[in-house]
C-alpha cells in the first residue's frame, strides 16, 4: 500500500470539484537501475472514485502516467458534508483507498 493520497473536494453551483494528488513511482518496466538491470513495471492500471455509494468517476490508466500522478475531475449531486472515496489499484495487485469530507 502506498502513502496516503491527498485529496481536496469542494461543491460550488452544484459541481464537485475533486484534486487527487497519489504517491507512487509508477515505473514503465524499460527503464534501467545502475547496474544496468531493468526496473520491473510498477503502475496504476485501475482509479475509481464514488460519493454516496455510487461511482462518480473511473480510469483506466497504463504505463504513460508520471510518477506522483495528479488527478483532477468534477461530477454533480453531491453537498458540503458529503464523502468522496477514491481507490486505486497498480498492475501488482497493490491498492490504496483513501476518502474526504466536501467542503
Amino acid at each position: 500500500m502506498g502513502d496516503p493520497m491527498r485529496i481536496r473536494a469542494q461543491v460550488k453551483d452544484g459541481l464537485t470539484d475533486v484534486r487527487v494528488l497519489m504517491s507512487h513511482p509508477m515505473e514503465t518496466g524499460l527503464r534501467k537501475d545502475s547496474a544496468g538491470k531493468i526496473i520491473p513495471a510498477h503502475y496504476i492500471n485501475d482509479v475509481k472514485a464514488s460519493s454516496g455509494g455510487k461511482t462518480v468517476m473511473t480510469a483506466k490508466w497504463g504505463q504513460a502516467i508520471s510518477q506522483n500522478p495528479y488527478l483532477q475531475f468534477r461530477f454533480k449531486g453531491a453537498k458540503a458534508g458529503d464523502k468522496v472515496s477514491v481507490t486505486w489499484t497498480d498492475n501488482t495487485g497493490d491498492t490504496r483507498t483513501d476518502e474526504v469530507a466536501i467542503a
